[in-house]
Protein backbone atom coordinates (compact mmCIF):
# COMPACT_ATOMS: atom_id res chain seq x y z
CA UNK A 1 0.00 0.00 0.00
CA UNK A 2 1.07 3.31 -1.25
CA UNK A 3 1.96 6.11 1.63
CA UNK A 4 -0.44 9.03 1.76
CA UNK A 5 0.16 11.77 -0.35
CA UNK A 6 1.65 14.89 1.49
CA UNK A 7 2.71 18.19 0.34
CA UNK A 8 5.03 20.20 2.81
CA UNK A 9 4.57 23.60 4.01
CA UNK A 10 7.71 24.90 2.63
CA UNK A 11 6.57 23.25 -0.77
CA UNK A 12 3.19 26.02 -0.83
CA UNK A 13 4.44 29.22 -0.99
CA UNK A 14 6.57 28.32 -4.27
CA UNK A 15 3.42 26.45 -5.94
CA UNK A 16 0.73 29.13 -4.56
CA UNK A 17 2.76 32.39 -6.39
CA UNK A 18 3.11 30.61 -9.40
CA UNK A 19 0.53 32.36 -10.85
CA UNK A 20 1.10 35.87 -9.31
CA UNK A 21 4.82 35.30 -11.05
CA UNK A 22 3.62 34.66 -14.49
CA UNK A 23 0.73 37.29 -14.22
CA UNK A 24 1.97 39.92 -11.95
CA UNK A 25 -0.10 42.81 -14.04
CA UNK A 26 -3.37 40.89 -12.96
CA UNK A 27 -1.77 40.22 -9.29
CA UNK A 28 -0.83 44.42 -8.63
CA UNK A 29 -4.56 44.75 -9.81
CA UNK A 30 -6.19 42.37 -7.83
CA UNK A 31 -3.99 43.56 -4.71
CA UNK A 32 -4.63 46.97 -5.65
CA UNK A 33 -8.76 46.65 -5.30
CA UNK A 34 -8.11 45.50 -1.79
CA UNK A 35 -5.75 48.42 -1.28
CA UNK A 36 -8.02 50.64 -1.66
CA UNK A 37 -11.01 49.58 0.84
CA UNK A 38 -8.46 48.81 3.70
CA UNK A 39 -6.50 52.52 2.80
CA UNK A 40 -9.82 54.08 3.16
CA UNK A 41 -10.74 52.90 6.74
CA UNK A 42 -7.54 53.41 8.05
CA UNK A 43 -7.53 57.13 6.59
CA UNK A 44 -10.62 57.52 7.92
CA UNK A 45 -10.01 56.38 11.56
CA UNK A 46 -6.54 58.18 11.43
CA UNK A 47 -7.83 61.26 10.09
CA UNK A 48 -10.79 61.40 12.77
CA UNK A 49 -8.66 60.23 15.88
CA UNK A 50 -6.26 63.24 14.71
CA UNK A 51 -9.03 65.49 14.45
CA UNK A 52 -10.35 64.77 17.53
CA UNK A 53 -7.38 64.74 19.69
CA UNK A 54 -6.89 68.36 17.95
CA UNK A 55 -10.64 69.23 19.19
CA UNK A 56 -9.43 67.80 22.52
CA UNK A 57 -6.14 69.99 22.84
CA UNK A 58 -8.45 73.11 22.04
CA UNK A 59 -10.45 72.75 24.65
CA UNK A 60 -7.93 71.48 27.44
CA UNK A 61 -6.22 74.66 26.10
CA UNK A 62 -9.04 77.50 25.70
CA UNK A 63 -11.01 75.65 28.91
CA UNK A 64 -14.17 74.77 29.33
CA UNK A 65 -15.02 78.04 31.67
CA UNK A 66 -16.31 80.63 29.28
CA UNK A 67 -19.38 81.57 28.78
CA UNK A 68 -21.35 84.34 26.45
CA UNK A 69 -23.87 86.37 27.59
CA UNK A 70 -25.78 88.27 25.37
CA UNK A 71 -29.88 89.19 24.86
CA UNK A 72 -32.26 86.60 23.14
CA UNK A 73 -34.24 89.46 21.74
CA UNK A 74 -31.73 90.36 19.36
CA UNK A 75 -33.17 90.62 15.38
CA UNK A 76 -31.84 90.57 12.02
CA UNK A 77 -28.50 89.19 13.10
CA UNK A 78 -27.43 91.98 15.52
CA UNK A 79 -27.15 92.23 19.30
CA UNK A 80 -29.42 93.34 21.46
CA UNK A 81 -28.87 95.81 24.43
CA UNK A 82 -27.99 94.49 28.11
CA UNK A 83 -28.93 96.70 31.03
CA UNK A 84 -26.21 99.03 32.10
CA UNK A 85 -25.45 97.10 35.03
CA UNK A 86 -25.30 93.66 33.71
CA UNK A 87 -21.66 93.90 33.98
CA UNK A 88 -21.21 94.86 37.51
CA UNK A 89 -23.78 92.62 38.26
CA UNK A 90 -22.08 89.47 36.98
CA UNK A 91 -18.92 90.41 38.31
CA UNK A 92 -20.53 89.99 41.65
CA UNK A 93 -22.27 86.75 40.95
CA UNK A 94 -20.83 83.83 42.99
CA UNK A 95 -17.64 81.88 41.19
CA UNK A 96 -17.31 84.50 38.82
CA UNK A 97 -13.83 84.89 38.11
CA UNK A 98 -13.85 87.61 35.34
CA UNK A 99 -15.96 88.90 33.06
CA UNK A 100 -15.31 91.88 30.05
CA UNK A 101 -18.28 93.86 28.29
CA UNK A 102 -18.58 94.48 24.87
CA UNK A 103 -20.99 96.73 23.18
CA UNK A 104 -22.07 96.35 19.40
CA UNK A 105 -22.17 99.48 17.38
CA UNK A 106 -24.23 99.65 14.44
CA UNK A 107 -24.75 101.55 11.44
CA UNK A 108 -20.47 102.46 11.32
CA UNK A 109 -18.39 101.62 8.88
CA UNK A 110 -14.69 101.39 8.55
CA UNK A 111 -12.18 102.11 5.91
CA UNK A 112 -8.95 101.62 4.91
CA UNK A 113 -9.03 105.19 3.91
CA UNK A 114 -11.23 107.96 3.80
CA UNK A 115 -11.03 108.26 0.01
CA UNK A 116 -13.00 104.75 -0.48
CA UNK A 117 -16.26 104.96 -1.52
CA UNK A 118 -19.50 103.52 1.29
CA UNK A 119 -20.34 101.18 -1.19
CA UNK A 120 -16.96 99.24 -1.23
CA UNK A 121 -17.14 98.60 2.46
CA UNK A 122 -15.76 95.21 3.79
CA UNK A 123 -18.74 94.81 6.40
CA UNK A 124 -16.35 95.07 9.23
CA UNK A 125 -18.09 95.29 13.30
CA UNK A 126 -17.25 98.02 15.49
CA UNK A 127 -17.40 96.79 18.65
CA UNK A 128 -16.68 98.85 22.18
CA UNK A 129 -15.08 96.95 24.99
CA UNK A 130 -13.47 96.83 28.56
CA UNK A 131 -9.48 96.66 28.65
CA UNK A 132 -9.67 93.28 30.40
CA UNK A 133 -11.33 91.92 27.33
CA UNK A 134 -7.78 90.05 26.38
CA UNK A 135 -7.25 88.85 30.15
CA UNK A 136 -10.79 87.37 29.81
CA UNK A 137 -10.69 85.08 26.76
CA UNK A 138 -7.21 84.46 27.33
CA UNK A 139 -6.71 85.87 23.99
CA UNK A 140 -3.41 86.62 22.55
CA UNK A 141 -1.77 90.09 20.14
CA UNK A 142 -0.45 89.69 16.70
CA UNK A 143 1.43 92.60 16.82
CA UNK A 144 0.96 95.60 19.02
CA UNK A 145 -0.51 96.50 22.25
CA UNK A 146 -4.26 96.25 23.32
CA UNK A 147 -6.02 99.01 24.53
CA UNK A 148 -5.33 100.36 28.16
CA UNK A 149 -6.44 102.89 30.76
CA UNK A 150 -5.04 105.27 28.65
CA UNK A 151 -5.22 104.66 24.82
CA UNK A 152 -9.09 103.63 25.75
CA UNK A 153 -9.21 107.25 26.02
CA UNK A 154 -8.50 108.24 22.54
CA UNK A 155 -9.03 107.04 18.81
CA UNK A 156 -7.06 104.13 19.28
CA UNK A 157 -8.23 100.56 18.41
CA UNK A 158 -7.34 97.24 17.95
CA UNK A 159 -7.92 95.00 15.24
CA UNK A 160 -9.40 91.78 14.80
CA UNK A 161 -7.28 88.78 12.45
CA UNK A 162 -9.96 88.59 9.94
CA UNK A 163 -10.13 92.78 10.03
CA UNK A 164 -6.82 93.59 9.68
CA UNK A 165 -6.90 91.16 6.48
CA UNK A 166 -9.73 93.12 4.98
CA UNK A 167 -8.33 96.33 5.64
CA UNK A 168 -4.87 95.17 4.41
CA UNK A 169 -3.40 95.68 7.82
CA UNK A 170 -0.25 92.24 7.86
CA UNK A 171 1.98 94.44 10.40
CA UNK A 172 2.12 97.35 12.42
CA UNK A 173 4.57 100.62 10.91
CA UNK A 174 3.26 102.44 14.51
CA UNK A 175 1.72 105.23 12.11
CA UNK A 176 -1.22 103.28 10.42
CA UNK A 177 -4.07 104.74 10.62
CA UNK A 178 -8.46 103.75 9.65
CA UNK A 179 -11.30 105.07 9.11
CA UNK A 180 -14.05 104.58 11.27
CA UNK A 181 -17.35 105.79 11.09
CA UNK A 182 -15.82 109.49 9.41
CA UNK A 183 -12.94 109.06 12.25
CA UNK A 184 -9.28 108.44 11.62
CA UNK A 185 -8.36 105.87 14.51
CA UNK A 186 -4.93 104.75 15.20
CA UNK A 187 -4.48 100.80 14.73
CA UNK A 188 -2.15 100.05 17.71
CA UNK A 189 -2.70 95.97 18.07
CA UNK A 190 -3.78 93.10 16.07
CA UNK A 191 -5.40 89.90 17.39
CA UNK A 192 -4.49 86.31 16.62
CA UNK A 193 -7.61 84.86 15.62
CA UNK A 194 -9.93 84.28 19.09
CA UNK A 195 -11.03 80.34 19.23
CA UNK A 196 -13.87 81.26 21.18
CA UNK A 197 -15.08 84.38 20.04
CA UNK A 198 -14.84 84.44 16.57
CA UNK A 199 -17.29 87.24 16.32
CA UNK A 200 -14.16 89.49 17.64
CA UNK A 201 -12.14 88.20 14.39
CA UNK A 202 -14.03 90.61 11.78
CA UNK A 203 -14.00 93.46 14.37
CA UNK A 204 -12.43 96.95 15.06
CA UNK A 205 -12.35 97.23 19.08
CA UNK A 206 -12.10 100.60 20.53
CA UNK A 207 -12.68 101.91 24.31
CA UNK A 208 -15.43 102.79 25.61
CA UNK A 209 -14.79 106.22 26.44
CA UNK A 210 -14.79 107.34 22.39
CA UNK A 211 -16.92 105.21 21.70
CA UNK A 212 -19.37 107.72 23.45
CA UNK A 213 -17.43 110.90 22.79
CA UNK A 214 -17.98 109.86 18.97
CA UNK A 215 -20.60 107.79 18.29
CA UNK A 216 -23.13 108.62 21.47
CA UNK A 217 -22.55 105.12 23.00
CA UNK A 218 -25.32 105.04 25.74
CA UNK A 219 -23.27 102.56 28.29
CA UNK A 220 -25.54 99.51 27.66
CA UNK A 221 -23.37 96.38 26.65
CA UNK A 222 -24.82 93.58 23.72
CA UNK A 223 -22.09 91.04 24.94
CA UNK A 224 -20.47 89.84 27.66
CA UNK A 225 -17.47 87.23 28.31
CA UNK A 226 -17.49 85.21 31.62
CA UNK A 227 -14.97 83.23 33.53
CA UNK A 228 -16.31 80.90 35.82
CA UNK A 229 -14.54 78.36 37.92
CA UNK A 230 -14.69 75.53 35.86
CA UNK A 231 -16.51 73.03 38.59
CA UNK A 232 -19.34 75.50 38.77
CA UNK A 233 -19.34 76.74 35.34
CA UNK A 234 -23.29 75.14 34.43
CA UNK A 235 -24.05 76.12 38.04
CA UNK A 236 -23.09 79.98 37.13
CA UNK A 237 -24.91 79.66 33.76
CA UNK A 238 -27.90 78.95 35.74
CA UNK A 239 -27.77 82.13 37.59
CA UNK A 240 -26.25 84.75 35.05
CA UNK A 241 -29.66 85.63 33.44
CA UNK A 242 -31.41 86.55 36.71
CA UNK A 243 -27.81 88.69 37.85
CA UNK A 244 -28.10 90.33 34.14
CA UNK A 245 -31.99 91.15 33.87
CA UNK A 246 -33.74 89.94 37.30
CA UNK A 247 -37.03 91.16 36.12
CA UNK A 248 -37.15 89.38 32.67
CA UNK A 249 -34.00 86.79 32.78
CA UNK A 250 -35.64 85.26 30.19
CA UNK A 251 -34.87 87.36 27.55
CA UNK A 252 -30.92 87.03 28.72
CA UNK A 253 -29.35 84.65 26.75
CA UNK A 254 -26.05 82.12 27.95
CA UNK A 255 -24.43 80.33 25.88
CA UNK A 256 -20.99 78.16 26.70
CA UNK A 257 -18.81 78.14 23.57
CA UNK A 258 -16.52 75.44 23.92
CA UNK A 259 -19.76 73.20 23.74
CA UNK A 260 -19.32 73.92 19.94
CA UNK A 261 -15.72 72.16 20.12
CA UNK A 262 -17.47 69.09 21.91
CA UNK A 263 -20.36 68.83 19.38
CA UNK A 264 -18.05 68.42 16.58
CA UNK A 265 -16.27 65.45 18.15
CA UNK A 266 -20.09 64.18 18.06
CA UNK A 267 -20.48 64.84 14.85
CA UNK A 268 -17.22 63.50 13.49
CA UNK A 269 -17.93 60.00 15.68
CA UNK A 270 -21.64 59.68 14.14
CA UNK A 271 -19.82 60.15 10.71
CA UNK A 272 -17.37 57.44 10.91
CA UNK A 273 -19.59 54.53 10.97
CA UNK A 274 -20.76 55.88 7.42
CA UNK A 275 -17.13 56.54 6.04
CA UNK A 276 -16.02 52.50 7.78
CA UNK A 277 -19.29 51.36 5.44
CA UNK A 278 -18.21 53.01 2.20
CA UNK A 279 -14.69 51.14 2.82
CA UNK A 280 -16.06 47.39 4.14
CA UNK A 281 -18.24 48.28 0.54
CA UNK A 282 -14.52 49.35 -1.10
CA UNK A 283 -13.49 45.81 0.09
CA UNK A 284 -15.80 43.97 -0.74
CA UNK A 285 -15.37 44.69 -4.06
CA UNK A 286 -11.80 44.31 -3.86
CA UNK A 287 -12.41 40.59 -2.41
CA UNK A 288 -15.08 40.12 -5.74
CA UNK A 289 -12.06 40.84 -8.07
CA UNK A 290 -9.81 38.49 -6.30
CA UNK A 291 -12.38 35.74 -6.80
CA UNK A 292 -13.30 36.60 -9.75
CA UNK A 293 -9.09 36.52 -11.02
CA UNK A 294 -8.89 33.40 -8.79
CA UNK A 295 -11.48 31.58 -11.11
CA UNK A 296 -10.26 32.64 -14.31
CA UNK A 297 -6.31 31.22 -13.09
CA UNK A 298 -8.24 27.97 -12.09
CA UNK A 299 -9.56 27.94 -15.61
CA UNK A 300 -6.45 29.10 -17.50
CA UNK A 301 -4.19 26.41 -15.66
CA UNK A 302 -6.30 23.44 -15.82
CA UNK A 303 -3.43 21.55 -17.63
CA UNK A 304 -1.24 22.33 -14.68
CA UNK A 305 -3.99 21.34 -12.14
CA UNK A 306 -4.41 17.86 -14.47
CA UNK A 307 -1.43 17.11 -14.38
CA UNK A 308 -0.70 17.66 -10.85
CA UNK A 309 -3.19 15.67 -9.68
CA UNK A 310 -2.18 12.99 -12.50
CA UNK A 311 0.97 13.09 -10.06
CA UNK A 312 -0.58 12.23 -7.24
CA UNK A 313 -1.48 15.56 -5.81
CA UNK A 314 -4.38 15.07 -3.70
CA UNK A 315 -7.32 17.27 -3.78
CA UNK A 316 -6.52 19.52 -0.96
CA UNK A 317 -3.06 19.76 -2.09
CA UNK A 318 -5.00 21.75 -5.12
CA UNK A 319 -7.28 23.43 -2.93
CA UNK A 320 -4.41 24.71 -0.86
CA UNK A 321 -2.28 26.07 -3.72
CA UNK A 322 -5.36 28.10 -5.01
CA UNK A 323 -6.57 29.48 -0.85
CA UNK A 324 -3.07 30.41 -0.48
CA UNK A 325 -2.33 32.40 -3.65
CA UNK A 326 -5.45 34.05 -3.12
CA UNK A 327 -4.81 34.77 0.81
CA UNK A 328 -1.45 36.68 -0.29
CA UNK A 329 -3.53 38.40 -2.82
CA UNK A 330 -5.30 39.39 0.39
CA UNK A 331 -2.91 40.40 2.59
CA UNK A 332 -0.66 42.12 -0.37
CA UNK A 333 -3.62 44.52 -0.16
CA UNK A 334 -3.86 44.90 3.48
CA UNK A 335 -0.35 45.63 4.04
CA UNK A 336 -0.41 48.43 1.25
CA UNK A 337 -3.67 49.25 2.03
CA UNK A 338 -2.49 50.37 5.38
CA UNK A 339 1.04 52.16 3.97
CA UNK A 340 -1.62 54.23 2.23
CA UNK A 341 -3.95 54.88 4.85
CA UNK A 342 -1.16 55.86 7.14
CA UNK A 343 0.13 58.04 4.55
CA UNK A 344 -2.93 60.13 3.73
CA UNK A 345 -3.67 60.29 7.50
CA UNK A 346 0.15 61.92 8.15
CA UNK A 347 -0.62 64.22 5.05
CA UNK A 348 -3.64 65.37 5.79
CA UNK A 349 -2.68 65.87 9.80
CA UNK A 350 0.36 67.89 8.36
CA UNK A 351 -1.27 70.00 6.02
CA UNK A 352 -4.14 71.00 9.13
CA UNK A 353 -1.26 71.24 11.97
CA UNK A 354 -2.90 68.52 13.93
CA UNK A 355 -0.57 65.87 15.39
CA UNK A 356 -1.01 62.18 12.88
CA UNK A 357 -2.87 59.70 14.86
CA UNK A 358 -3.18 56.12 13.40
CA UNK A 359 -4.89 53.66 16.04
CA UNK A 360 -2.98 50.91 16.04
CA UNK A 361 -6.18 48.41 16.31
CA UNK A 362 -6.93 50.16 12.89
CA UNK A 363 -4.01 49.21 11.40
CA UNK A 364 -4.30 45.54 12.83
CA UNK A 365 -7.59 45.11 12.09
CA UNK A 366 -7.19 46.29 8.29
CA UNK A 367 -4.98 43.91 7.84
CA UNK A 368 -6.96 41.03 9.28
CA UNK A 369 -9.63 41.81 7.11
CA UNK A 370 -8.02 41.68 4.21
CA UNK A 371 -6.36 38.31 5.08
CA UNK A 372 -9.75 37.07 5.55
CA UNK A 373 -11.56 38.71 2.82
CA UNK A 374 -8.67 37.12 0.37
CA UNK A 375 -9.03 33.74 2.20
CA UNK A 376 -13.00 33.69 1.40
CA UNK A 377 -12.28 34.79 -1.74
CA UNK A 378 -10.14 32.42 -2.99
CA UNK A 379 -12.39 29.50 -1.48
CA UNK A 380 -14.79 28.68 -4.23
CA UNK A 381 -12.27 28.52 -6.77
CA UNK A 382 -10.36 26.60 -4.63
CA UNK A 383 -13.05 24.13 -4.60
CA UNK A 384 -13.86 24.00 -8.36
CA UNK A 385 -10.01 23.36 -8.89
CA UNK A 386 -9.73 20.25 -6.42
CA UNK A 387 -13.12 18.37 -8.06
CA UNK A 388 -11.44 18.91 -11.49
CA UNK A 389 -11.11 15.24 -12.80
CA UNK A 390 -7.26 14.68 -13.48
CA UNK A 391 -8.45 13.39 -17.05
CA UNK A 392 -10.63 16.06 -17.69
CA UNK A 393 -8.93 18.60 -17.48
CA UNK A 394 -5.72 17.62 -19.67
CA UNK A 395 -8.02 16.77 -22.28
CA UNK A 396 -9.68 20.35 -22.15
CA UNK A 397 -5.92 22.10 -21.47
Amino acid sequence: MSPPSRLRLVDVLPVATIGLRTRPTRAALSVLGVAIGIAASVAVLGVIRSSQAEVMAQIDRLGTNMLTVTSSEALGGGEAQLPVIADDSIRRTEAVQAAAATAQLTGIDVFRSDLIPERLSAGLDVRACDDNLLKTLDAELLHGTFLNNATAKYPTTVLGFEAARALGINNLTGQDRIWLGGHWYVVTGILRPVELASELDRSALIGFDTAAADFAYDGHPSRIYVRAETERTSEVAEMLPRAVNPQYPNEVSVSRPSDVLTARTAVLNASTSLYLGLGAVALLVGGIGIANVMVISVLERRGEVGLRRALGAARRHVAAQFVVESMLLGTAGGAVGVLLGVAVTVALANNRGWQPIVPPIAAGLGLAAAVGVGTIAGLYPALRAARMAPTEALRTA
